[in-house]
């Protein structure tokens, strides 16, 4: 009798997960990438990235699809959509959501992220006590609430009246990096996680500085990455920010998105070449773009008399005071300066405005969270060198993987596959809004094809 043959089991392989919006990619993803593979030792790099609405409550510049591309030219190896109730959302339920897709991968050994202070230690240490809030904690944080200092203000107080390690400063949570950082690890601490975190120092312009002035051309290597340890290299890293203040104003002096002004002294030096070759193909989208799409929403909204207050991040009083402005027909951008006020943040408000625009309820948001944020894992784009990745994926996760639009209906449950729906919807809308600009025909949810490299 013959001893049968027995195929010997893939060995296992390891991954390094990075949360990322790419709005848009630039050198400095690119760099993280790079060290994140370095630093880990893992075998691939996977990216949860939001899809085509972003955390700050905006529109994605480009579509989810060409940014996926731009990841997986610049080193990644899989890509994976953070569903848009929590893409567009708080840091706390945004890092919530992305932990909970790594963690229910099965797959991923490591989290990096990026942030100013750089190291580790101290960062967890904050997340440690603002998941334990211990006594002296919140009474602090309640003492300076009453004064009228604003959540983030009384938390840093509170933080600084705690007997920390010296290498925790009171200021940690000041630095929009840090308090992501800071939110990642207290979602791998509430899941017990054994991934492990590790951070890179941000160097180059701030998160929210928006000038290119201090930016300067450099030689980069075969990847299209910068080497941080010159201070040249260090120059060629704006903030996404700036690269999208750019855009829009380069973009507005003509009619089409291929004739930039002298873009080889503005752009092409802060972004990866193979980044850069996508970003002249495609036409940059931006809130305005949706001003007539969200006028209309409102209308209807109110026309149903529909309480706005059951939408995402809209307290009562902020739906008193968009229901007084519906009438005026002005911008998106023009209608959020019009609603801030020192309560609400230009970023609160825009985010209540997208999810009035998407139709993310709070009921939504709810549910998701009580099934644990995620109940499907949606695959944007991969390499074809990452199989033996995706083969372990589709053994390991505890998720159904959707791969294929059509498919969703045989693989999903009820309300996983209606959650779905609603996903498609919110691309749907970035998708029919893109067309229009570019004047050309846009390819739906339902016949894109996966980015496969």
């Amino acid at each position: 009798m013959e001893t049968p043959v027995r195929t010997p089991k893939a060995a296992p392989v390891s991954a390094v997960g990075i949360v990322a919006e790419y709005n848009p990619l630039h050198n400095g993803h690119a760099y993280q990438i790079k060290k994140a593979k370095e630093l880990s030792g893992a075998d691939f790099c996977v990216i949860a990235m939001s899809g085509d609405f972003v955390q700050r409550g905006a529109p994605a510049i480009f579509d989810k699809y060409t940014r996926t591309e731009m990841a997986l030219l610049s080193g990644a190896d899989l890509v994976v959509e953070i569903p848009p109730t929590f893409a567009v959302s708080s840091a706390e339920d945004f890092a919530a959501c992305s932990v909970a897709i790594f963690d229910r991968m099965q797959v991923v050994s490591h989290l990096c992220f990026g942030s100013e202070h750089g190291e580790i230690a101290p960062l967890l240490e904050t997340a440690q006590v603002l998941v334990q809030e211990p006594e002296e904690f919140s009474a602090v944080l309640k003492r300076e609430l009453k004064l009228g200092r604003s959540f983030p203000q009384a938390r840093i107080k509170a933080l600084e009246q705690l007997p920390l390690s010296a290498s925790v400063p009171g200021s940690l949570l000041s630095a929009p990096n840090n308090i992501l950082g800071v939110e990642y690890l207290k979602a791998l601490i509430r899941r017990n996680s054994p991934i492990i975190p590790i951070t890179l120092k941000r160097l180059g312009n701030g998160y929210h500085d928006i000038s290119l002035s201090n930016v300067a051309p450099s030689a980069s290597d075969s990847s299209g990455c910068y080497p941080l340890e010159t201070p040249l290299g260090e120059s060629c890293f704006a903030s996404a920010s700036a690269i999208r203040n750019a855009l829009d104003t380069l973009s507005n002096n003509s009619s089409s998105p291929n004739s930039y002004a002298d873009p080889e002294q503005t752009l092409k030096h802060l972004v990866p070449d193979s980044a850069w070759k996508l970003m002249m193909r495609c036409c940059p989208v931006f809130p305005n773009d949706f001003s007539a799409v969200l006028s209309y929403r409102l209308l209807e909204l109110l026309r149903q008399n529909t309480d706005l207050w059951l939408f995402g991040d809209v307290s009562q009083d902020l739906a008193s005071r968009i229901r007084r402005q519906i009438m005026d027909t002005s911008s998106f951008e023009k209608r959020v300066e019009s609603l801030k006020t020192r309560q609400y943040t230009y970023t609160r408000i825009s985010r209540s405005l997208i999810h009035l625009l998407l139709n993310i309820t709070k009921e939504d948001i709810s549910a998701r969270k009580g099934h644990d944020y995620v109940s499907y894992l949606r695959v944007l784009g991969f390499k074809k060198q990452a199989s033996p990745l995706l083969a372990q994926l589709k053994r390991a996760a505890s998720l159904p993987l959707i791969t294929k639009t059509a498919d969703a209906a045989q693989i999903l449950e009820s309300q996983s596959l209606q959650e779905f729906y609603n996903d498609l919807f919110c691309s749907h809308i970035y998708e029919s809004t893109a067309g229009l600009k570019e004047g050309g025909q846009r390819t739906n949810e339902y016949t894109h094809p996966l980015v496969i490299l």
